[in-house]
């Protein structure tokens, strides 16, 4: 697939400064949408070009999403094959392996690691696979191919089912592209046992994200009483039981969640100290608050409040709700997390909404922790949108 095969895509005029400075998107309001760019097959790989006519690089090109090409290599000559896979797949796995130590973890963070679009999950000898881009979606054979050939898995799961894929004009579907999979896989993280549902859980069954936001906050359980609020699997509970936490209650509306937290405890030997309350958070956290409940650790992980830009100003007010129902349950001198995965909030939105929701509670304190993602979730240095988790540790008065 060399240049001079591929169609070209061509930018405006004036419209070629920011992909120069190293965006791998090129948006479709920048693109020359003139019959030949709109006759090229959607999905298509093409080479972007400069006003000029100077190469850019090797990019998948989609007329009909707002994210027009997405960029593949710098390499404008790149062959686009199992063995380029191969190579980004090689070299983010050595990176993982380096950073967690056991093979658990996101393999593959979309542009960060060189594959736009792409999200795979390790689980062990089983892989998570996402593709949310229609020109990734075409070249899928390839991509499971290299991981066939860097890996051997025994199973990957194809979980389609993003919203964001009707951007991209595609289908949302889960598949079993090799191997069986007959119910939760076991995990291992922070050195305690999990469960994940590749195929029926949230996003691709497990967060990964934070891990290390879990192993602090797990620090800080030893002897406390701990409620975890938005507890999907048990990741932040369960590893405080773990760590010496000397009672940990867990809420979450989803009672398969709950099923696995309980799963996990099990496995853990913990059962007899996490105990599970199916409930709507905010209906949790008020009762608990009328009946005057106190923790000495409160942690609050939230699904995205905020999923599009209408939403911002509602979405960004739920947080402000969210610290202000939790807070009052913190002990004095407690511990008190709170994050939001919701990309559209940046960090001063964020933290001005746990600044509002701490004076609405009327509680101080102090920052001790401004996080973001595990490191197996690298930020590509030119989205710093990509950087779309945000979480605060504080101690109360």
């Amino acid at each position: 697939m060399a240049d001079k095969k591929l169609p070209t895509v061509l930018l405006r005029a004036g419209e070629d400064r920011r992909v120069r400075s190293g965006h791998p998107w090129a948006f479709s309001n920048e693109i020359l949408m003139d019959a030949e760019t709109k006759a090229i097959p959607p999905g298509s790989l093409a080479t972007l070009r400069a006003p000029g006519g100077e190469a850019l690089g090797l990019v998948t090109f989609n007329p009909h999403s707002l994210i027009a090409t997405r960029l593949l290599s710098s390499n404008p000559e790149a062959v686009v094959d199992a063995l380029f896979f191969g190579r980004r797949l090689a070299q983010a796995m050595a990176l993982r392996d380096r950073l967690i130590g056991v093979p658990f973890y996101r393999l593959i963070h979309a542009e960060a690691d060189g594959l736009p679009g792409v999200i795979v999950d390790r689980f062990g000898d089983a892989l998570a696979v996402q593709v949310n881009s229609l020109g990734m979606d075409k070249l899928t054979p390839v991509l499971l191919e290299a991981l066939e050939a860097e890996l051997s898995p025994k199973t990957i799961v194809l979980k389609n089912d993003s919203p964001v894929r009707a951007l991209e004009g595609l289908t949302r579907e889960v598949v079993v592209a090799k191997g069986e999979l007959s119910g939760p896989i076991e995990l291992l993280e922070n050195g305690a046992k999990f469960t994940a549902d590749l195929s029926g859980g949230q996003k691709t069954g497990w967060f990964y994200d934070q891990r290390d936001n879990r192993r602090f906050m797990a620090g800080l359980a030893k002897g406390a009483g701990v409620l975890d609020v938005f507890s999907y699997s048990g990741g932040f509970g369960v590893l405080a039981a773990k760590q010496g936490a000397k009672s940990v209650i867990c809420i979450d509306r989803s009672q398969p969640a709950l099923e696995a937290a309980k799963q996990a405890a099990a496995l853990n030997g913990v059962e007899k100290i996490v105990s599970f309350e199916k409930s709507e958070a905010f209906e949790a956290l008020e009762k608990l608050g009328a009946a005057g409940k106190k923790f000495d650790v409160v942690i609050c992980d939230p699904p995205a409040f905020v999923k599009s830009r209408k939403d911002l100003k509602i979405g960004a007010q739920g947080y402000r709700k969210l610290v202000r129902l939790a807070a009052p349950l913190v002990a004095r001198g407690g511990f008190f997390f709170v994050a939001s995965c919701s990309h559209l909030v940046d960090p001063p939105l964020f933290a001005e909404q746990v600044r509002r929701g701490l004076r609405d509670a009327s509680r101080n304190g102090r920052i001790l922790l401004s996080s973001g993602a595990a490191l197996d979730h690298p930020v590509h240095p030119a989205l710093p949108e990509t950087a779309y988790l945000k979480a605060m540790t504080l101690q109360l008065d």
